[in-house]
C-alpha cells in the first residue's frame, strides 16, 4: 500500500538461485515507489547480491538491511550424510545490525560453503554462537526449527528451541516471525507462535516471504521452481 511504513525483512532476489525471481533494481524501485524507508535482502545461504543491493539502495536513498536466510543443521555442520528421520537443514533468518554483524554474516556464509556444504551451504549452532554478535535472528518461515517443531505437534521442543535462540541472541535480537501466505499450516502455526512469544516475552515481527514482485510474476516463478526441483508444470 502506497505511503505505508512497512519494511520488508524477508526478501529473496535472483541470487536465491532457481528460487527467487526478484531483480535488485526492480526491488529498490518498488520500495522507493511505496515510500518504504528500508528494505532487506535475505537470500538462501549466500550473500552474492549484498554489494549490488547496498549500492542500489543507497543511491535511491533507502536504508539497506543486509541479511541471509541460512541453512542450519541440527547436528554438526561437518557431517556430510543423511540421518534417517532427521531434516538435513532448517531455515534461519539472520539480519546484520551493524558492521560487526555484516562481518559475522560473511563468516557464517563462508563457513556454510567451506565446512558445512552438503547439498546446501549449512551452518550449525556452534558457529552461530561464535559469530552471533551484531546479528538479529528470527524464528523464520515454516521451514525454521521452531515452526517445524510445532508442525510436529511438539510444543515443548519448540519452546526449548526458542530458549536456545534467546540464550544466543538475547531478547533484543531474537524475534518470533509471523507469515500468512494462505497456507493452512501457517494459519495453524501463527496462534502457537504468538502464544509462545507472549509466554517467553519475545517480540514478534510480520514478514512476507518475498520471492517475486508482481502477481503477474507467479507463472514465471512457478517455472523457475520447477527447473529447480525437476518437476513438471502439469
Amino acid at each position: 500500500m502506497a505511503g505505508a511504513s512497512f519494511v520488508h525483512l524477508h526478501v529473496h532476489t535472483h541470487y536465491s538461485l532457481l528460487d527467487g525471481a526478484t531483480r535488485i533494481k526492480a526491488l529498490i524501485d518498488r520500495a522507493k515507489k511505496y515510500d518504504m524507508p528500508a528494505v532487506a535482502i535475505t537470500d538462501h545461504g549466500n550473500m552474492y547480491g549484498a554489494i549490488e543491493f547496498y549500492q542500489a539502495a543507497r543511491d535511491a536513498g533507502i536504508k539497506p538491511i543486509i541479511g541471509c536466510e541460512a541453512y542450519l543443521t541440527s547436528g554438526d555442520r561437518r557431517q556430510k550424510e543423511s540421518v534417517r528421520g532427521k531434516k538435513e537443514a532448517f531455515h534461519l533468518l539472520l539480519l546484520a545490525m551493524n558492521r560487526t554483524g555484516f562481518q559475522n554474516l560473511m563468516r557464517l556464509s563462508s563457513i556454510g560453503f567451506t565446512e558445512g556444504f552438503y547439498r546446501k551451504p549449512r551452518i550449525d549452532k556452534e558457529v552461530l554462537r561464535e559469530f552471533s554478535e551484531g546479528l538479529i535472528c528470527t524464528s523464520t518461515c515454516i521451514g525454521g526449527e521452531i515452526p517445524q517443531a510445532f508442525l510436529n505437534k511438539d510444543r515443548a521442543a519448540a519452546e526449548e528451541l526458542a530458549k536456545s535462540y534467546l540464550e544466543i541472541f538475547g531478547p533484543d535480537r531474537f524475534f518470533i516471525e509471523l507469515q500468512d501466505h494462505g497456507m493452512p499450516e501457517q494459519r495453524m502455526l501463527n496462534p502457537e507462535l504468538i502464544d509462545m512469544a507472549k509466554r517467553l516475552g519475545v517480540a514478534a515481527i510480520a514478514t512476507n516471504d518475498v520471492h517475486y514482485l508482481e502477481h503477474d510474476d507467479v507463472e514465471a516463478h512457478d517455472v523457475l521452481c520447477c527447473i529447480n526441483t525437476g518437476a513438471l508444470l502439469s
